[in-house]
């Protein structure tokens, strides 16, 4: 049994900078995920950092979720929380590998994204890894997104803002001499 077993757990990341996160839940088994939700919370808090909540109706919308945010918002990191918990169909098994393939995806393009999607074989499972009291994957999730936005932040080339992703109104346009003479229009 995997409660019986020891297990190596990296120090609380640290921060001189204030970190922003999105947390992408799927309420579909509430009790779960408002669980996995508070434990992130904490782990998010416990750093300084702020977040925002974003419901999307499953797992499979959860990796689009924070692909919008990515582009449109200003977030460090993502907090990815869901919960699938196995039926009688292989519905299970698509929603399992296309949500933790999408999220590993965006991961490899630089998003620093805690995967925290249960993916489990009855509710009991899910019940004993999203307990506050206990192994909570939400906190766990977060923490993962927290290592990773202080390795990315750790690794940024020198001028590069930290931190939040200032606003900027400039439209840059392309042109085929890469220069705009005014006769590219």
């Amino acid at each position: 049994m995997a409660g019986h077993e020891q297990h190596y757990i990296l120090p609380r990341a640290e921060f001189s900078k204030p970190v922003k996160l999105l947390i992408v839940v799927s309420p579909y088994y509430k009790d779960i995920a408002d669980n996995m939700v508070k434990g992130a919370v904490a782990e998010i808090e416990a750093v300084g950092g702020t977040y925002e909540i974003a419901e999307v109706p499953g797992a499979l919308e959860i990796p689009t979720c924070i692909g919008i945010a990515d582009r449109q918002s200003n977030f460090d990191g993502y907090v990815a929380l869901g919960c699938v918990i196995r039926g009688e169909t292989t519905h299970y098994d698509t929603v399992c590998n296309d949500s933790s393939r999408a999220i590993q995806l965006l991961g490899l393009q630089g998003l620093c994204i805690g995967n925290g999607i249960l993916t489990v074989e009855n509710r009991k499972q899910a019940e004993v890894r999203a307990d506050p009291e206990d192994q909570n994957k939400g906190g766990g999730a977060a923490a993962a997104a927290l290592h990773l936005i202080a390795l990315s932040r750790k690794w940024g080339r020198q001028g590069k803002e930290v931190g939040f992703r200032p606003a900027t109104d400039e439209i840059q346009i392309a042109s085929a001499g890469g220069k705009d003479d005014g006769t590219n229009a």
